[in-house]
């Protein structure tokens, strides 16, 4: 038997309370409306190819200023609670107790806990005194996949091992009510809440964990990420994310799989993070594919909207994951600048 780290199971989980898009920007305008171009910039809620997200918190909590001792306190709680429901799940659809779990891998950039949200699940849930903890801060939109990726490695270098891979992004309660700028807008527009998790092992059944690989563009640190403030994390997007996605990335990746004797013409379907409406576009065009082409890409980002490094997940669940006969690239793009890849192999 194959010693290569097989994905057993997947699940995601949303918090409870959803926000229609035509909602939210309505309370939008009534927060930004004394800005003048406010009309035309309130059209990215129209072009954001999104129609409901999920929230931590109530719409209303939006219009209340919050700083870092709130914003941290829901942060935790509902993190907990989201990757609490995710990882009960995933057991589940292994058919693994919580004494299996050998490993368990968490990736986070939407807040801070210290001691670190693995710590905290591993004490709600009465986790092995022994387990081996990985939290992972920073990757941003990427850390779904590289996340995935080093809780594969995880299990490569511990055959027969259990790892639970945990993802949870709470973006959307990062929003500043009395910020003006339009990367705020841009993040109000997109950004929903979500959680997802798997279980990697080199035993049991499920589709191998081949091959996996980063890339980071030169000199491109203010692209994407957090500018840290006062009241909070402050979303920073530039406006060339697409561009650089059209004219880099097919290179980019093609040589990524030539490292691996792979090829474009080598992957069946394509999991790709849903950044947005214009970086689906620009990933349709860089893979060589026809418009509208990442079919579970744009629904989720639809009914989910961007939940950072979650989406992926969400949309490798959407697709027939276990499907024996499919090769399955994984993609996202995520602060660094960078691209991060996964080949799910089903061969």
């Amino acid at each position: 038997m194959s010693l290569q780290p097989r994905l057993r199971s997947l699940d995601t989980a949303v918090p409870p309370y959803l926000l229609d898009q035509k909602d939210v920007r309505r309370h939008a305008a009534a927060l930004f409306g004394d800005r003048d171009d406010i009309s035309r910039l309130l059209t990215i809620f129209e072009n954001a190819g999104i129609r409901r997200r999920y929230s931590c918190v109530p719409i209303d909590w939006y219009a209340q200023p919050h700083g870092w001792t709130d914003r941290t306190e829901v942060y935790v709680r509902s993190a907990v609670d989201l990757l609490e429901e995710v990882a009960l799940s995933c057991l589940r659809m292994a058919n693994l107790s919580r004494e299996a779990l050998d490993a368990i891998v968490v990736a986070s950039t939407t807040g801070i806990a210290t001691p670190s949200l693995d710590a905290l699940l591993v004490e709600r849930l009465r986790l092995r005194r022994d387990i081996r903890r990985l939290p992972i801060f920073g990757l941003g939109c990427a850390g779904g996949v590289t996340g995935l990726s080093r809780a594969a490695d995880l299990a490569n270098a511990h055959p027969g091992s259990n790892v639970l891979f945990l993802v949870v992004e709470l973006c959307a309660h990062t929003f500043r009510r009395n910020d003006l700028d339009k990367s705020n807008l841009v993040a109000t527009a997109l950004f929903g809440d979500g959680a997802a998790g798997a279980i990697v092992s080199t035993a049991g059944e499920g589709p191998r964990l081949t091959v996996s690989g980063e890339y980071t563009w030169p000199d491109s640190l203010g692209i994407m990420g957090w500018d840290v403030r006062e009241d909070g994390l402050k979303a920073r997007f530039a406006r060339d994310i697409p561009a650089l996605v059209r004219n880099d990335l097919a290179e980019i990746t093609s040589g990524f799989l030539a490292r691996h004797d792979l090829a474009l013409r080598d992957i069946d379907r394509f999991a790709c993070h849903p950044g947005g409406a214009k970086v689906l576009d620009a990933l349709e065009a860089a893979f060589g594919l026809g418009p509208g082409a990442l079919v579970e890409s744009r629904e989720v980002l639809r009914d989910f909207g961007n939940m950072s490094a979650a989406t992926v997940m969400f949309v490798l669940a959407r697709m027939n994951w276990r499907e024996s006969a499919k090769r399955t690239l994984l993609s996202a793009l995520g602060p660094g600048f960078s691209a991060t890849f996964l080949v799910l192999d089903g061969t």
